[in-house]
């Protein structure tokens, strides 16, 4: 018994046992609406992010960018919404293609960012 508390001992000394490694909690988009590559009839009137984990909503930011490159902030809504997805008003938009460009505060404290595209049909 004491001959194999001290193999033991000498395998963690010299790294021979696998030590746990915290997972990160950097937060991934998971879905949105509208959907990235999404073609929708009309316009979507609410942007929703939906994350794969908590994020800090008030240091979080959201811009609309349209074909010609004119960008706009969004407001994210912070009340009475689920803590971990965001909720912006879309302002009026007209056919054409929209990028969303998205930056969250992960609750592990390292902030993420993403882009993906969509289009409002004719």
């Amino acid at each position: 018994m004491k001959r194999s508390v001290l193999l033991l001992v000498v395998a963690a000394l010299i790294g021979w046992l696998p030590v746990p490694v915290p997972a990160g909690a950097h937060s991934l988009l998971l879905a949105s609406s509208p959907s990235a590559g999404a073609t929708t009839p009309g316009e979507p009137g609410r942007l929703t992010l939906r994350f794969n984990n908590r994020i800090e909503k008030r240091l979080s930011r959201v811009h609309l960018v349209d074909g010609r490159g004119d960008r706009r902030v969004l407001v994210v809504m912070t009340e009475d919404q689920p803590v971990d997805e965001l909720h912006a008003s879309m302002p009026a938009l007209g056919p054409g293609d929209y990028r969303v460009e998205w930056q969250v505060l992960s609750t592990d404290g390292h902030v993420v960012n993403g882009v993906f595209s969509f289009r409002v049909a004719r």
